[in-house]
């Protein structure tokens, strides 16, 4: 396979996808912040806005991946205890 097909078939599974993190007082934010850092070449932006008033925390994220790899940080992050994770994937 050409090099130029190659490229053309790694920018086609490349996906942009929006992460909402809902943590509640529950949530370990030391351990969310492990893993978004862990997953840091899939982030394009990241938003943090504390809720006091709710005594919840939102988190979004901006990702740009395979399926595979940003179903592995939401995956880790909505296992973790008092965290809720939405996402939606486009292109």
């Amino acid at each position: 396979m050409q090099v130029l097909e190659q490229f053309y078939l790694w920018i086609m599974e490349q996906r942009i996808g929006a992460v909402i993190v809902l943590v509640d007082e529950d949530g370990d934010i030391q351990r969310i912040n492990k893993i978004i850092s862990d997953h840091a070449e899939l982030i394009l932006g990241r938003q943090g806005i504390p809720l006091r008033d709710r005594s919840t925390n939102v988190i979004s994220l901006v990702l740009e991946g395979d399926t595979d790899k940003i179903g592995s940080i939401t995956g880790k992050l909505g296992r973790l205890p008092g965290v809720k994770v939405k996402s939606v994937l486009a292109g």
